[in-house]
This record gives C-alpha cells, structure tokens and sequence, in this order.
C-alpha cells in the first residue's frame, strides 16, 4: 500500500510540473497551471521576487470574478468563510481583492500549493452563491452537522508526505466505535475538485491512523453528480456522500 500510494503521488506532482508554464509579464512572471476554474479556464498565479523573497499573488482574479457574478461576500458570515478559508491556507487578503502569499526559495513550492489551493476552495466555496441564495454549500453541510449533534473540528489543517499541506473542512475525532473521520464538502463536483481531493487525501493519509475515513458530500441539488467523479472518488478510497442521500451516512458520523 505504502509504495503504491507514493507512487501515486510521485505521478500526480510530475503532471503537475508538466503541466505547468511560465512567461514574463513586466516585472511578474505569469505562471499558468492546469487546475481548471468555473469558467474551464486555467488558473493563473503571478510571481517576483522582491526584498530577498518571492511575492504570489492571483491579481485580484478570484474574488473579482465571484462578484462580477453577483456573489456577495460583504455579509458577516460569509466574510468569516473567506477570512477562516484564506487563514488556513496562509493566505492574506491585500487590497480588498488579492490572494496573497510571500516565500522564500525554500518554501516557495509549498507557498504555491497553498495560495491555488486557497484559490480553488474559494471558487468552490462560492460557487453558484447569487443574491437570491440563502446559504452557501458549506454552510448547509456545516450546519447539518450540528443540527445532528455530530461533534466535529472544523477546518483542520494536515501536513502530506510531499511536505504540503492541506485543508478539510471537519474532522470527527476517533471514538471506541469508530475511527477518525475526515470530511470534506464539494459544491461543486467535478474532475478537478475530486483530483485535488484525491491527492490531499494520499498525501496526508500515512501521516494520519491508519484506519482514518474520508468522505466527499458531493452538492447534487442543481444537478447529478457525474459517474466519473463518484469512479475517481471510491479508486481513492474516499467515499462519495450526494447531498440528497445524506440521511443514510449519519449512523457512521455518530458513532
């Protein structure tokens, strides 16, 4: 298992490499990569290096799209999101609208895992979230939660053997019934998240117990989640949880 694993994530981070492409931009160089955005266009993160270290940024593009679209960030709750979102990742917000990171050469690598990450999250996070919407997909599963006195630690951080690290939204604590339990919610299910779920999951998983479980609740209220994302999900051992069909995974959440 442990060599099968690696070997997963030694191929996972070599496309990642492969996949990647630069080209200079004034003083940035504009690094292209291939994690997809609502739109199917390819994330691009900006870079220069300045008093000795290295400043990341995504120019603004996230959160100007998500308002362009008619999402609001600007209520109290879902500002905490995003605040509790970007401080997980070790993202700062500068000028209102920019995701942000500095690095040095030797945490420059881990600091770009972290500010896409934090990029794809939020685009998730938001997702669909026009004025007219109520409530966010993380805050329905969140509040689910706790509606079923689940007992749960949100927005938990693990290192990976790759050195990364990676963010779930709650974990429930190990119990004389059952294991540690990680959970994850996708609002928006498709290749890219369940990739990038996949490799978080690899990654932390020898640093976790070795009887740890991971669950994806997949948002299947606008439409069905495709067979090719539930495929991905269970070949990784992560079990697949539709939002419509939630009810029948509680017995394992309460244990």
């Amino acid at each position: 298992m442990t060599t099968e694993i690696q070997q997963l994530i030694d191929e996972y981070t070599s496309w990642l490499r492969a996949k990647i492409s630069l080209r200079k931009v004034d003083d940035w160089v504009e690094i292209t990569t291939p994690y997809l955005d609502r739109h199917n266009d390819y994330l691009q993160i900006y870079a220069r290096r300045e008093n000795g270290s290295y400043i990341l940024t995504d120019d603004g593009y996230i959160l100007h799209d998500l308002k362009q679209s008619g999402c609001d960030l600007d209520t109290p709750k879902r500002s905490a999101l995003l605040n509790m979102t970007l401080n997980g990742f070790g993202v700062k917000l500068v000028s209102g609208n920019m995701l942000e990171v500095r690095a040095s050469s030797e945490d420059f690598t881990s600091k770009k895992h972290s500010l896409l990450q934090a990029m794809l999250a939020i685009n998730d996070l938001f997702y669909l979230a026009q004025p007219n919407v109520a409530s966010l997909f993380l805050e329905d599963f969140l509040a689910w939660l706790e509606h079923n006195y689940i007992r749960y630690i949100p927005n938990v951080k693990f290192a990976g053997k790759s050195g990364y690290d990676h963010l779930f939204d709650a974990v429930i604590p190990k119990s004389r019934q059952a294991p540690e339990r990680v959970l994850q919610a996708i609002n928006r299910p498709d290749k890219n998240e369940s990739q990038a779920l996949a490799f978080s999951w690899m990654d932390t998983r020898e640093v976790r117990k070795l009887d740890s479980k991971a669950y994806a609740f997949l948002n299947d209220s606008e439409k069905a989640v495709p067979a090719s994302v539930i495929d991905a999900l269970h070949s990784y051992e992560i079990e697949p949880v539709s939002w419509s069909n939630r009810a029948a995974i509680l017995p394992e959440l309460t244990a």
